[in-house]
């Protein structure tokens, strides 16, 4: 039990948990509010967080997932931060990948023969549960891109809805670069599921820095995998974790490129309103050198302008996502705030190769917004702002380098 302290409270407890009492006692719970999600609704939040992951991302086979788990009766459902009880546990679901694995342990288990399992998402909220005791109300995504597909899929097998948030409202390089850390709230425990089943609990780390080293070094020491359960929150701690509504705005962006194109309008001016960001370029990608390493893949890449930008060129820096952007050699954009690189034709994310590669020859449109208030913060720079990548030049917003 989740511990509430009144009736009223676990009767909106025990409806979060499942679907089945929700639908024989709609009326015990008049502040628990879901929104259930049409086909539609999740192919422009899955297009949607492709533009937010700050990277290549392609959502077909998300979108291929969520249709045919819709077509076998599965109900893919949301619910708000304030709709969460008190004392409803949240917890982030997602894979961590490790770039330049150990190819002597892909040779090893490749001759073993070990079966890969097969839903280490579900296995791994399970292991949380089973060391924590407790159930897991809703699930929030970890970033953008892959990772939300994964929480809406997982939610809808095991029957719980997913946040309408995200804490971190992109993707990002490294497990630490969190809202929740930003404003104190440890992403331990932390249950860690291998492709084989490894099971393993971070039950205390000295910092996030820490669980990011630890997590990372499991992915690469196992096929360049891993999936993992962190970040548990209570209802109450969501205000300081959550950029609420994160994923309605991943919908928004979603719809805006659809409707654009079925209204024979450009996609990419029509986002570019709805975000209150800027188009900082488009061309065509000239040079991409990328490598993997230490778990992640470092790309630059390089690019010749097109069209309005014919004669400029572009430069990007990679750490499995765009991080800083230069025009003509000059700074053009940086994170924490957030550099999307998109199909021009389509508005959506390009689909490049591995994680935030580009391909030589493809056209791309960059597209900058300014990141949320906590990335913005002091210690939001800390994390992924840029002297955290080794540049040795302060953050500047996006609005002060386009003015």
């Amino acid at each position: 039990m989740l511990g509430l302290k009144n009736s009223t409270k676990l009767i909106a407890t025990m409806l979060l948990l499942s679907p089945s009492i929700l639908a024989a006692c709609e009326d015990a719970s008049p502040e628990l509010e879901l929104r259930t999600l049409s086909e539609q609704n999740l192919i422009d939040i899955l297009v949607g967080s492709c533009i937010q992951s700050t990277r290549n991302c392609d959502p077909s086979q998300s979108i291929a997932d969520v249709k045919a788990a819709l077509a076998e009766g599965k109900v893919f459902q949301t619910i708000t931060t304030e709709n969460v009880p008190e004392d409803g546990m949240v917890v982030a679901v997602q894979g961590i990948g490790g770039g330049g694995p150990w190819q002597h342990v892909i040779d090893r288990t490749t001759e073993q023969g070990l079966p890969v399992i097969e839903d280490p998402r579900r296995s791994t909220v399970e292991l949380f549960s089973e060391y924590t005791g407790k159930e897991v109300a809703a699930l929030v995504r970890s970033e953008a891109a892959g990772a939300t597909a994964t929480a809406l899929l997982l939610g809808a097998d095991m029957g719980i809805p997913t946040l309408d948030g995200g804490i971190t409202g992109r993707a990002v390089p490294e497990v630490q670069q969190s809202i929740p850390w930003i404003n104190g709230i440890s992403s331990v425990p932390t249950a860690i599921i291998t492709p084989w089943g490894d099971q393993i609990i971070i039950k205390h780390a000295i910092d996030e820095y820490r669980v990011e080293d630890i997590t990372r070094a499991i992915a690469v020491a196992s096929a360049g995998d891993a999936t993992i359960t962190m970040t548990p929150m209570s209802g109450d701690q969501l205000k300081l974790g959550i950029l609420d509504g994160n994923l309605s705005e991943a919908e928004l962006y979603g719809r805006t490129v659809r409707e654009a194109r079925e209204a024979g309008e450009d996609p990419i001016s029509e986002l570019v309103k709805v975000s209150g960001g800027y188009k900082l370029f488009e061309g065509v990608v000239t040079k991409a050198e990328d490598r993997g390493d230490r778990g992640f893949n470092w790309v630059e890449a390089e690019f010749e302008g097109v069209d309005e930008y014919e004669g400029r060129s572009y430069r990007v820096y990679v750490k499995n996502e765009n991080i800083v952007t230069w025009i003509d050699g000059q700074l053009d954009a940086m994170a924490p705030d957030y550099i999307y690189n998109l199909d021009p034709d389509t508005g959506e994310s390009t689909l490049g190769v591995g994680y935030g590669g580009y391909v030589v020859g493809e056209k791309v449109a960059m597209v900058g917004v300014p990141g949320a208030p906590a990335w913005r913060s002091e210690k939001g720079i800390e994390l992924i702002g840029p002297r955290h990548f080794g540049f040795d030049f302060d953050y500047i917003p996006i609005e002060e380098l386009q003015d």
